[in-house]
């Protein structure tokens, strides 16, 4: 079948359309306009109570979480994963959870404080402060992480891991605007290295201009100026 691809530009489904572009299968894509907030309409809703995106609908039905569905279209093409009885499977579902239970949580947090805070804005910008200390702690376990097991976060040649990272490396760089000076990828080499690998792919390229990423999308991220819809 024909994938679609429920996405908003520059949100968590620019992971999922990049491993579509990565496994060349036929996808079309289905705008969540977030300004008028249509992940919340009963409609998007029916496809992914949790009212977030991005929803992929299959010939199995819609799958929703982001995690899920990167290992779901992994073990269904047979590629961007170990199979379940390669010795390196436990290593890739430990990582790919830290990314989607952990540090996306922490980003979560960063972005949208007042969804965890409340209205308080001293609150929120404590708690954003703390979420940032904490990803970085974060993201310096991902480094050693990717010290040893450079096959797994590669960006030459990407496993789900690399596809969901990059991603996470241009958001914490971009967003919130005015809040990201914690944030140098430089400190974390082996990350910078597998982020310049990463979009160099021509799924990595296709990507970035069907959503306005710009020719750095992950090592040197600019704000996206998408064609349709609007980053936010």
């Amino acid at each position: 079948m024909t994938y679609r691809l429920h996405y908003a530009p520059d949100n968590a489904s620019l992971i999922i359309r990049l491993a579509l572009e990565d496994l060349g299968v036929s996808y079309e894509t289905v705008l969540v306009d977030r300004r008028a907030r249509a992940q919340k309409s009963p409609a998007y809703l029916a496809l992914n109570p949790a009212g977030l995106i991005p929803v992929l609908e299959t010939s199995d039905g819609a799958v929703f979480e982001t995690g899920a569905i990167l290992l779901w279209l992994a073990d269904r093409h047979g590629v961007l994963a170990p199979a379940p009885d390669d010795p390196a499977r436990g290593t890739l579902l430990k990582w790919l959870f830290f990314l989607s239970n952990t540090l996306h949580p922490a980003m979560r947090m960063i972005f949208y404080p007042d969804q965890y805070a409340g209205a308080d804005v001293d609150a929120q910008a404590r708690l954003r402060t703390h979420m940032q200390t904490e990803a970085a702690r974060h993201v310096d376990t991902l480094e050693a992480a990717a010290t040893a097991h450079p096959d797994l976060f590669s960006g030459a040649s990407p496993t789900v891991i690399g596809l969901y990272l990059g991603p996470a490396l241009r958001w914490l760089a971009l967003y919130p605007a005015g809040e990201t000076g914690w944030f140098d990828l430089g400190r974390w080499p082996v990350l910078q290295a597998m982020a310049q690998a990463l979009e160099t792919r021509a799924s990595a390229v296709a990507a970035a201009r069907a959503e306005g990423l710009g020719p750095a999308p992950f090592s040197a991220p600019m704000p996206a100026d998408p064609p349709e819809g609007a980053a936010l």
